[in-house]
C-alpha cells in the first residue's frame, strides 16, 4: 500500500512546485519580523525633559537662552513629577512619546514587549490543535486575517491599555497590515496532503498530488485509492512530553537543548534591542546589525558539511558570549566599536539559533520527534515571555 512519501518520490520531492510554495511561505515568515523586532522602533525613547511653563515665561520676559533655561538649577526645591508633561528632543513619534512612557512609567515599555511574548506562548498552546482539527491552510488564513486586523488596531489604539490588549492578541496570532495580502495564499498554497489523508479525504490528496506532478513535469499518477499514512510502528505509538525524559540520554539531550533555546533566544533579542539603545542613527545601526544575518547563513552552509554541527555550535556560542562580555568594558562614547562588537555577537548567536534547529531534529528517535517540536516550542515561548525588563 503506497504512502505519502512514496507518492512524493514519484511527483518530485523538491521540484518546482515545492520551491514555489517554499518561497511563497518565506514571505509570510518575513512579515513576522516587524512583530518580533519592531520594538526597537516602536519604543524608541528620545532625549526628553519636563515641560515647564514657568521657565518659558522667564525666557520671554528676561531674554534667557535655551541653554540657560535647561542648565538652571533650583537646588533648594525638592524633586517631583512632571506636572505639565514632557518635551522630546527628537522629532517623530513612538509609543514612548505618544503615551509618555518615561520616568516612573518607563517600565511599561518592557511590559509592552512582554505582552507579545506572552501572546506567542499562548498561541503555541492552541494553534497546533486548531491546525490538526481544521487543517493547516484554514488555520494559516484565519490567523493571518485576525492578526492583520489586530496590527491595524494596535496602530490606532487610543490608550495604553488598549495598546497592550491588541499587542497581546497580535502576538497570539502574529503579524500586521501587509498580511492582508497573504489572504491570496488561499489560491497559492494547497492543504497539507498528510492532514487530508488523516481525515480520509483521499480524493483531494490525489488531486493535489496530480497538480504537483504537473508542476514538476512528472508523469500523471494513476488513481491510487488505497493510499495510506505510514503504518510502521512509530506511527502507532503515542508519544508525550514525558518521552523527552524517559532515558538518561534523552534527558541529557532535552536539558541541553532547552538551555540552548533559552540562551540563544534571550541573547538574540537582547542584542537586537541593544542596537536600538546605542543612540546615533537608529535605522542605520539596525541595518548594520541585520546585514550580519547573511554572512551567518553563509557560514552555516559552508561549515556544517565539513565540520558537522557541534563544532560550529560551540564556537559560535563562544563568539557570542565573548562579544557580550566585551561590551561591558566598552565606553558608550565609542559608538562604532559598540556597534561592531554587537554585530559580531549577533552573527554568532544567529548561527547558534539556526544550528539548534537542525540539532533539534537529529538528536531524538523518530517517535519522539512527532511530539518534541511542539514541546520545545512551548518551552521557547515560555522563556521568551520571561524577558520582561531585559
Amino acid at each position: 500500500m503506497p504512502t505519502v512519501d512514496d507518492i512524493l518520490e514519484q511527483v518530485g520531492e523538491f521540484g518546482w512546485f515545492q520551491k514555489q510554495v517554499f518561497l511563497t511561505l518565506c514571505l509570510l515568515s518575513a512579515a513576522f519580523a516587524p512583530i518580533y523586532v519592531g520594538i526597537v522602533f516602536l519604543a524608541f525613547t528620545p532625549d526628553h525633559r519636563c515641560l515647564s511653563p514657568g521657565v518659558a515665561e522667564l525666557s520671554r520676559r528676561c531674554g534667557w537662552s535655551l541653554a540657560e533655561e535647561l542648565n538652571y538649577t533650583a537646588s533648594h526645591l525638592p524633586l517631583g513629577p512632571c506636572r505639565h508633561g514632557w518635551v522630546y528632543e527628537t522629532p517623530g513619534s513612538s509609543i514612548v512619546t505618544e503615551f509618555n512612557l518615561v520616568c516612573d512609567d518607563s517600565w511599561k515599555v518592557d511590559l509592552f514587549q512582554s505582552c507579545v511574548n506572552v501572546g506567542f506562548f499562548l498561541g503555541s498552546l492552541g494553534v497546533g490543535y486548531i491546525a490538526d482539527r481544521f487543517g493547516r491552510k484554514l488555520c494559516l488564513l484565519a490567523t493571518t486575517l485576525t492578526s492583520a486586523v489586530l496590527g491595524v488596531l494596535t496602530a490606532v489604539a487610543p490608550d495604553y491599555t488598549s495598546l497592550l490588549l491588541f499587542r497581546l492578541l497580535q502576538g497570539l496570532l502574529a503579524i500586521s497590515l501587509p498580511t492582508f495580502l497573504f489572504l491570496f495564499y488561499y489560491w497559492c498554497v494547497p492543504e497539507s496532503p498528510r492532514w487530508l489523508l488523516s481525515q480520509k479525504r483521499n480524493a483531494q490528496v490525489m488531486k493535489i498530488m496530480g497538480h504537483i506532478a504537473r508542476k514538476n513535469g512528472k508523469l500523471p499518477l494513476v488513481d491510487l485509492k488505497m493510499l495510506s499514512l505510514e503504518e510502521d510502528v512509530t506511527e502507532k505509538l503515542s508519544p508525550s512530553f514525558a518521552d523527552l525524559f524517559r532515558t538518561p540520554q534523552l534527558r541529557k539531550h532535552t536539558f541541553i537543548l532547552m538551555y540552548l533555546w533559552f540562551t540563544s533566544s534571550v541573547l538574540y533579542q537582547g542584542l537586537i534591542m541593544h542596537v536600538g539603545a546605542t543612540g546615533a542613527n537608529l535605522y542605520l545601526d539596525f541595518l548594520y546589525s541585520a546585514l550580519v544575518e547573511f554572512p551567518a547563513a553563509f557560514i552555516i552552509l559552508v561549515t556544517i558539511d565539513h565540520c558537522g554541527l557541534i563544532r560550529p555550535l560551540a564556537l559560535s556560542n563562544l563568539v557570542a558570549g565573548a562579544a557580550c562580555f566585551a561590551m561591558i568594558f566598552i565606553s558608550h562614547d565609542l559608538h562604532w566599536l559598540n556597534i561592531t562588537v554587537a554585530c559580531v555577537g549577533r552573527m554568532g548567536i544567529t548561527i547558534v539559533f539556526q544550528i539548534v534547529c537542525l540539532v533539534n531534529a537529529e538528536l531524538y528517535p523518530t517517535f519522539v520527534r512527532i511530539a518534541k517540536p511542539k514541546e520545545n516550542t512551548i518551552y521557547l515561548q515560555t522563556q521568551t515571555a520571561e524577558r520582561a525588563g531585559t
